[in-house]
């Protein structure tokens, strides 16, 4: 059975981060993670940071980059691609943009014109949820399954965040079946019995 990496979410020690971020990787490369997929890289050099990088043994599975800076996607491939990022991940979507079922068939549209330019780079590209994604609308069927229905499944992928499905009261090992061989990434946190977050093997589910 293939053995799948784990790496460190760098938003987990933003706040480390934010202070040391090259010390902070070594710190995370010292743990015994084998990647660290990046949340912003604070104003460091793109050549600069992947040799910090490569020398702490860090591999990049991916980076989360807003729909913001991806506004400028010619400038987030080239600092990425120089990174060795694999995936460019959309990570959070504003309030504003998810009022309702045509907000996410507007997303859909923006996230498969992203997705091929940035597949056409040599990067996939993916999708990070949240609970609210899972709301319905009034509905039978979730903004989530909406928005993964209407993308294109070639170049659009599913970063499952497994926390945040349990938290909208559905079960995250039946998602990763149902977007089977579309889920590259997944992020795994535990959860207290009052639904916050906790260490792996430390919570509840």
């Amino acid at each position: 059975m293939a053995t799948l990496p784990v790496c460190l979410q760098a938003y987990t020690v933003r706040d480390d981060s934010a202070q040391d971020f090259y010390g902070t990787i070594k710190k995370v490369a010292d743990i015994g993670y084998v990647g660290i997929e990046l949340a912003g890289i604070y104003g460091k050099d793109a050549t600069e940071l992947r040799t910090v990088l490569d020398d702490n043994g860090l591999m990049v599975p991916g980076a989360h980059v807003g729909l913001g800076d991806l506004a400028n996607v010619e400038a987030a491939l080239e600092t990425y691609n120089t990174l060795g990022a694999k995936y460019l991940i959309v990570p959070f979507l504003p309030a504003e943009m998810r009022t309702s079922m045509d907000d996410y068939r507007k997303l859909a549209e923006t996230l498969s014109d992203l997705g091929a330019k940035v597949n056409k780079a040599g990067m996939g590209f993916a999708y990070h949820n949240h609970d609210f994604e899972f709301e319905t609308f009034g509905g039978d069927q979730t903004a989530f399954d909406l928005l993964f229905e209407s993308t294109d499944a070639s170049v659009v992928k599913v970063e499952l965040d497994a926390f945040w499905v349990k938290k909208a009261g559905l079960d995250p090992v039946a998602y990763m079946n149902k977007y089977a061989g579309r889920v590259p990434l997944v992020h795994l946190k535990d959860m207290t019995e009052d639904g916050k977050f906790a260490q792996v093997g430390e919570g509840t589910t």
